[in-house]
């Protein structure tokens, strides 16, 4: 784990981008590539996608997917990482093994895949009938800036960021395909069950790349409303339900003070020495590539 990795930044302009999940690999980096350009156009200098924006989350399509295709695609992303100076964030799910890998890529502006994350909790039939979690958790530096990842449903199991925010991450970045039956997306957005801000329970800044659209049957929709969001839950940007968009924000880190993550490292007492095991096991785990 590379600690002096660079200076850390005062502020960082992060955007999010809300894409269709069910569309094929070709389209999905024609989109990915042009949002990469917007992005850093606009300034920004971390852009974020949605869950296996790549290949897609729809799994009677990217099961079929050559192995090949996936690389290449990989590679070009990387290659405008590189041209645009700019730190991409983007999905692919890929056969591992007997299983497939919903896996999380991050790209740092010299084209380099410089973390990798592979998502823990399956959540829709087919991702648990073809897929396996992953078996370590999220720390990677962006600028200086301690950061973590989980994907879609991870968001559910609050250790997974909580203890990366304990090794110091300020900001949680969770890429997300929020798609299911018409009537269960509808409920999510009643409810807000899609993804619930991690603000009010660690005091970091939370960025959500979700998914719109149907899937070619048309049973299956997502449910959109992408956000970045500061330490304390207020919003600072937020996507409508039903449109592909890209939403910008800076985030000033100073607010990012970690306090209730800091309070839950000391109190209890007794529990201050797991904790101190777990950051190890996680800092030590954090540069492992999923396999």
């Amino acid at each position: 784990m590379k600690e002096n990795a660079g200076k850390s930044t005062k502020t960082l302009q992060v955007s999010c981008v809300q894409m269709h999940w069910a569309k094929s690999l070709e389209f999905n980096l024609q989109r990915t590539l042009h949002y990469i350009k917007d992005a850093s156009q606009y300034g920004s200098r971390v852009v974020l996608f949605p869950e296996a924006n790549l290949t897609s989350y729809y799994f009677p399509y990217l099961v079929n997917l050559p192995k090949t295709a996936i690389d290449q695609a990989l590679d070009q992303v990387c290659q405008a990482a590189a041209q645009n100076h700019i730190w991409v964030i983007v999905g692919t799910i890929q056969a591992k093994g007997e299983r497939f890998l919903n896996l999380a890529h991050v790209i740092n502006p010299a084209g380099e895949i410089a973390h990798e994350y592979a998502k823990i909790n399956m959540a829709g039939r087919d991702e648990k009938k073809f897929c396996r979690g992953g078996d370590k958790l999220s720390l990677f530096l962006i600028d200086g800036i301690w950061c973590t990842l989980v994907i879609c449903r991870d968001g559910r199991h609050p250790e997974l960021y909580r203890i990366p925010a304990m090794a110091g991450a300020q900001i949680l970045f969770q890429p997300s395909c929020s798609s299911d039956e018409i009537e269960a997306v509808a409920w999510k957005r009643l409810s807000g069950r899609a993804q619930q801000p991690v603000g009010p329970n660690t005091k970091i800044f939370h960025c959500v790349a979700n998914t719109i659209g149907e899937s070619p049957d048309g049973k299956q929709t997502s449910s959109g409303a992408s956000f970045i969001r500061e330490p304390s839950g207020i919003p600072l940007a937020e996507a409508g339900y039903y449109q592909e968009e890209m939403i910008t924000s800076v985030l000033d880190m100073a607010r990012a003070t970690r306090s209730y993550i800091l309070d839950s490292m000391k109190n209890p007492p007794f529990l201050s020495r797991y904790w101190q095991e777990m950051i190890q096991d996680v800092r030590q785990r954090a540069d492992i590539k999923p396999a």
